[in-house]
């Protein structure tokens, strides 16, 4: 069993990653609690044992369930069960369900304790680490939300080898994204348990030294700005690890038309993204005019078009982008 410390003062917690490391629930729930609320989908055949009475609520799968009417359907069957701010809120899934029930947790009685088990690759490298949670609006992917640690997350890579090979590859588009951000190099050789807590202790050293995106948070965000507007569209076929591949070949493009990287790193790029079997382009069909609206609805935008960006001193956010460097990128990336 790997551990990876989030290292937030009186608001640190431990990560686990192994095999078997959802048994270790009742272990770090909250000292003290009463009762659990166990958030999951259906389809999710994950058991957990918080180790005190709980009770089992489900939500809709898919980026369907992540959604205010959601949050506020957990809430209130959370208050007729009689959840306190003395119990704990546990969130057994996919990014959905982490972000979903982690917001739910954040605004019931203003704060309940939350504990992520996240069952795919993508929730374990990226969605339950780092406390951002939230809901998507139809106009935009994760727009209303709150920053909410949770006391623990419980990576149990176990869960992952029943996961259907397109849900697994989804994940490696958030791997593929910490090749860039880490300087030690390419993960893709690294044994499972190594490569989730290599992941997620790059997010934990970025989420420490800016826990409420201040600044250099948006790092995490890097491929993140196209694929959000091609999640939003809903007109695509695409996960979201497949929508974060095609993303980062467009942000590399992007550096480069700006000077701030070679044709080598954007080969880079594309050499990375599909070694782990991602799309590198678009597909058919898309519209342009659709995409350069979204992405700037992006939430790191403060003024025109905002991206985090390769440069000679790793990535960082670029503001101000010109909307004809942005829209001339797009062709570059089109299938």
């Amino acid at each position: 069993m790997i551990t990876v410390d989030v290292e937030l003062g009186d608001r640190s917690y431990p990560v686990l990653v192994g095999r078997g490391a959802r048994h270790r629930l009742a272990e770090v729930a909250p000292h003290g609690v009463a009762r659990a609320a166990v958030v999951t989908e259906a389809a999710i055949a994950v058991p957990v044992d918080a180790g005190v009475p709980q009770e089992t609520f489900f939500i809709d799968g898919g980026e369907e369930g992540k959604r205010m009417e959601t949050v506020e359907d957990l809430c209130r069957r959370w208050a007729r069960f009689g959840l306190t701010r003395a119990d704990v809120v546990v969130a057994v899934g996919g990014g959905v369900v982490t972000d979903t029930a982690g917001f739910a947790a954040a605004v019931y009685h203003r704060g309940v304790a939350v504990v992520h088990v996240p069952t795919t690759l993508l929730a374990q490298v990226d969605a339950a680490i780092g406390g951002k949670t939230g809901v998507n609006l139809p106009e935009g992917k994760n727009l209303v939300g709150a920053f909410w640690q949770p006391s623990a997350v419980l990576c149990d890579t176990e869960a992952l080898e029943t996961l259907p090979p397109r849900e697994y590859r989804s994940g490696l588009g958030e791997v593929a994204k910490c090749h860039f951000l880490d300087p030690r190099g390419d993960l893709a050789d690294l044994p499972l348990d190594e490569k989730v807590a290599r992941c997620v202790a790059i997010k934990a050293e970025v989420v420490a030294s800016d826990e409420r995106e201040g600044g250099r948070r948006a790092i995490l965000n890097y491929g993140h700005t196209l694929a959000h507007a091609l999640e939003t569209a809903g007109r695509y076929d695409l996960r979201h690890g497949e929508a974060v591949g095609i993303g980062l070949c467009y942000a590399a493009r992007l550096a480069h038309r700006l000077g701030r990287v070679d044709d080598d790193r954007v080969k880079e790029h594309d050499r990375v993204v599909a070694g782990y079997g991602l799309p590198t382009t678009l597909p058919p069909g898309q519209d342009f005019e659709e995409l350069l609206v979204l992405m700037a609805r992006d939430k790191k935008a403060l003024r025109g078009y905002t991206f985090a960006l390769d440069g000679p001193h790793g990535v960082e956010v670029v503001r101000d982008v010109a909307r004809t460097d942005v829209a001339a990128t797009l062709l570059e990336v089109a299938a």
